[in-house]
């Protein structure tokens, strides 16, 4: 078995167990350090492309994103560091720029914004870039990418996750955003309605049908955050238009998948799931 390795946190000796990343051993010792790529859930692995848990390590010159750093013997890594709060607080007022106004928005007690409140970063000094129309056209989910950080989450959770590969990237540099097949409506795509991109997503970006308005406003009430959700399936399922066999215009993808026996399994099984946003 590989020895514990030794180092400095915050100036004390800890020990990171075999694998262990610089997060995951502050995570451990109860140390809060900002995170949105990253999720602690099962199957999920680090991404290190958020940048919100920056730490410094002294003898660097760069700070290190601590989701995917992993310690060696004899670091000293400051998790709280000025450095490290100040980068921090400038990754959040740059995403927070491109965000909907709060008061609007899809998931007020999102992730992201709670981790906001946590760095004291309500405003933008950055201008507001062009986003993206919103897509209702999933009788579960709504779709406001206006909210997206591109943290890839969603990717992960539909690939590596639930392994149905419906949510991708495309385009590049400030033109890339998420898409489903080839850049089909969700209602569209071969999506099958198991939630695990809603439930992995930090923003509302991806959020429940039932819990935002006409606008993409959030309108379900907190303390009934256990009940709220419908089950997303079971939506889906009273619109057989959106159905994976009777889509309105099915991709190639889409195609190629109904001959498959997985692509049956998990629509079937999708039937019987409902999701609780976890904020």
């Amino acid at each position: 078995m590989t020895d514990a390795i030794k180092f400095l946190l915050d100036g004390d000796e800890v020990e990171a167990r075999p694998g262990e990343t610089i997060w995951q051993v502050a995570n451990r010792r109860g140390i809060e350090i900002p995170h949105l790529c990253y999720s602690p859930a099962p199957g999920y692995r680090p991404d290190g492309n958020c940048r919100a848990c920056m730490v410094e390590i002294e003898g660097e010159r760069v700070l290190a994103a601590s989701c995917i750093r992993k310690p060696s013997a004899g670091m000293k890594v400051k998790s709280s560091s000025e450095r490290a709060k100040e980068s921090r607080k400038l990754v959040f007022e740059l995403l927070v720029a491109d965000q909907p106004a709060r008061i609007t928005a899809h998931d007020p007690d999102s992730k992201f914004w709670n981790w906001a409140d946590k760095i004291a970063v309500a405003e933008s000094r950055f201008p507001r870039d062009a986003r993206p129309a919103p897509d209702r056209s999933h009788p579960a989910m709504a779709v406001h990418l206006d909210a997206c950080i591109q943290c890839n989450l969603c990717v992960r959770a539909c690939r590596e996750v639930q392994v149905n590969d419906v949510i991708g990237m495309a385009a590049r540099g400030h033109l890339e955003k998420i898409v489903f097949d080839f850049d089909d409506p969700m209602g569209d795509s071969t999506c099958v309605a198991c939630g695990e991109c809603v439930q992995a997503c930090p923003t509302g970006a991806l959020m429940p049908a039932s819990q935002v308005d006409a606008k993409g406003v959030y309108t379900t009430h907190r303390t009934a955050k256990s009940t709220a959700s419908a089950p997303i399936a079971a939506s889906a399922a009273r619109s057989p238009t959106r159905s994976r066999t009777t889509g309105s215009s099915p991709s190639m993808a889409a195609m190629a998948r109904r001959t498959t026996t997985g692509s049956a399994s998990r629509a079937a099984s999708a039937s019987t799931m409902s999701i609780t946003r976890t904020g």
